[in-house]
């Protein structure tokens, strides 16, 4: 059984929400980015328990070319109805955001080929998943507070708080972790020994996909630290000169 369309229906009425309940007194701009968030809130940290369960639960299937389980697919259906929510969201309200809807298009890919295409591979994709998803509450709690940070004080603490703790998670899980694990598909599957389930061309688009999304996560993160380092830098030499 194919459980998408009722995921998607669930988000899609967590989007509703969002809009009309939880956020209906932002303004209409951060309405909607907040929406977006709420959605990502909703699949994000359910998505690292729900795919650590599926991977420990099932040793027999804790290599890269095992078939994939009922719970491992109900998983990358559960993402799939998300990525598809919050992209159609982008296309229409945000359709400039070039990269984040091709990172959507391309994340879409992997899980839509795994468990739709070839049938195996799922344990790569969903540790990757949780790896990437890890981050997901601190990320959207740092981007509902630096949407509000400008008007509400309290935003612009948490924002400030939670920022160094967010950029750290987020460079050890990107920088050091994700390539780690990445390397390690590379050399599976690169042996061959997989190619009669998960045909070459498939695991060579995964791993393009996910060493393309790891770049830029690198380089968005470093740029952060970059703004975070340049505004505490302007803040002593006001402090400074005042004093």
């Amino acid at each position: 059984m194919d459980n998408t369309p009722l995921f998607f229906t669930m988000f899609f009425t967590i989007y509703l929400s969002a809009h009309f309940i939880v956020f209906r007194n932002w303004s209409p701009k951060t309405r909607l980015e907040a929406a977006s968030c709420f959605i990502s809130l909703a699949h994000g940290t359910p998505a690292v328990f729900l795919a650590m369960h599926a991977i420990f639960f099932n040793p027999e299937t804790h290599t890269f070319a095992s078939k994939n389980n009922i719970s491992q697919n109900n998983v990358l259906e559960y993402s799939i109805a998300y990525f598809v929510m919050d992209l159609c969201h982008l296309l229409i309200f945000d359709p400039k955001d070039v990269l984040f809807i091709f990172h959507h298009l391309a994340t879409l890919f992997v899980f839509v080929t795994c468990r739709y295409l070839v049938f195996h591979g799922a344990y790569g994709v969903l540790v990757l998943l949780a790896l990437a998803e890890v981050t997901s509450l601190l990320q959207n709690v740092w981007t509902l507070a630096s949407a509000k940070k400008e008007e509400n004080e309290v935003a612009a603490r948490v924002f400030y708080k939670i920022s160094v703790p967010f950029y750290s998670l987020y460079s050890v899980v990107r920088g050091f972790v994700g390539p780690l694990f990445v390397y390690k598909m590379v050399l599976f599957y690169s042996s061959g020994v997989a190619d009669n389930v998960v045909p070459k061309w498939v695991w060579v688009s995964w791993i393009c996909v996910v060493v393309m999304a790891i770049s830029v996560s690198i380089l968005w993160v470093t740029n952060n630290w970059v703004v975070l380092y340049r505004e505490r830098m302007f803040k002593v030499e006001n402090k400074k000169k005042v004093s």
